[in-house]
C-alpha cells in the first residue's frame, strides 16, 4: 500500500472476498451446519459491525491521522467493551480487570510511543481519531452482544456467513478500482504479501478469534488487542527497523501482566456459583 499499487480500499476488498472464497472452501471439508433464516440475518448485521464498519473506519481514520494516534486509540478496546458487557451482560467490573486493563494500556502506548517506525506520517486529526475509536466500539459490540450467536455454531459457518455478507454488501461499490488495476505490472512480492495478509492477517486471524470466543469472555479477548503492538515491536526489531530498550521490556512487561489479570479475574458466573455455595454451606 506505501508504494500506491494497491489502495486501502482495494485491500480490503481482497481480505473480505478472500477471506469468503476460503472459509467457504473450509466449510466443504467440515460438518455441515443448517443455518436458521433469523440467524443469517444475525450473521449479516454482525458482518456489518465486527468487519464491514470496523475495518472500513479503521482504514478511513487512519489516512486521515497520526499511525501514533490510530495505534493508541485502538488500546481502548477492552474499555469499551469492559463497559459494554457491564451494562449488557452483567459482568461485575472488578479491580483485577481494571487494574489488569489500565496495565495493558499502559504498556501499550508505552510501546507505540517508543516505536521509531510510527515516528512519520500523517498529523493528528479530530475526525480521523473518532473514526478509528469508531472502529473499536464497533468491535466491542460484536464481541458482547453477538455472543450467543457465536456460541451456537462452529466457527467456520460464523466465519463464513459473516465474510460473505460483508463481500455482498462491500464489493458492488468497490469492484471497478480492482479491475483498474494493471496486474500484469504488479511484483511478485506484491501479489505474495496480498496472499499473506488475504491468508494469514484474516483468514487464520479471524478464524482463531472465533474460536477463543466460544471459550473466553468477551473483555478477555478484547485484552489480547495489547499483544498485537509486541507482535509489530518483535518483526520491527528483526527487520532492523527498531531497537530492544529497557522502555520497551517494561511495556511487555505491563501488557502481559494486564492481559494475566484479566483472564484471572472472576466472571458472573463463577461469583453465582460462589453465593450459592456459601448460602449451602459449602467450602
Amino acid at each position: 500500500m506505501a508504494a500506491g499499487v494497491v489502495s486501502p480500499i482495494v485491500m480490503t476488498d481482497f481480505r473480505i472476498l478472500g477471506a469468503a472464497i476460503l472459509f467457504w472452501i473450509a466449510s466443504f471439508f467440515t460438518k455441515r451446519e443448517p443455518v436458521s433464516w433469523k440467524d443469517l440475518g444475525l450473521f449479516f448485521l454482525a458482518s456489518q459491525i465486527a468487519i464491514v464498519f470496523n475495518q472500513g473506519s479503521f482504514i478511513f481514520g487512519v489516512s486521515m491521522t497520526s499511525p501514533i494516534d490510530a495505534s493508541i486509540i485502538t488500546t481502548s478496546l477492552p474499555i469499551l467493551t469492559l463497559i459494554i458487557a457491564a451494562f449488557y451482560l452483567k459482568e461485575p467490573v472488578t479491580g483485577k480487570k481494571i487494574t489488569g486493563i489500565v496495565f495493558g494500556a499502559t504498556g501499550a502506548i508505552l510501546l507505540v510511543m517508543s516505536g521509531q517506525q510510527l515516528a512519520n506520517g500523517n498529523a493528528s486529526n479530530i475526525r480521523g481519531d473518532l473514526l478509528c475509536l469508531t472502529a473499536q466500539l464497533c468491535f466491542s459490540i460484536y464481541l458482547v452482544f453477538f455472543r450467543g450467536l457465536i456460541n451456537r455454531y462452529s466457527p467456520i459457518t460464523i466465519m463464513k456467513w459473516m465474510f460473505t455478507g460483508s463481500t455482498l454488501s462491500v464489493l458492488p461499490f468497490t469492484y471497478d478500482k480492482i479491475l483498474a488495476i494493471d496486474w500484469a505490472a504488479v511484483e511478485w512480492r506484491t501479489l505474495a504479501g496480498i496472499a499473506f495478509v488475504v491468508v494469514g492477517g484474516t483468514f487464520i486471524s479471524y478464524l482463531l478469534i472465533s474460536i477463543g470466543q466460544k471459550r473466553l469472555r468477551p473483555t478477555v479477548v478484547s485484552m489480547y488487542n495489547y499483544i498485537q503492538p509486541i507482535a509489530a515491536a518483535i518483526v520491527a526489531i528483526l527487520w532492523g527497523m527498531d531497537s530492544f530498550t529497557l522502555l520497551k521490556t517494561i511495556a511487555v512487561i505491563l501488557i502481559f501482566s494486564g492481559v494475566y489479570l484479566v483472564t484471572q479475574s472472576k466472571n458472573l458466573a463463577t461469583i453465582e456459583k460462589e453465593i450459592e455455595r456459601v448460602k449451602t454451606g459449602e467450602k
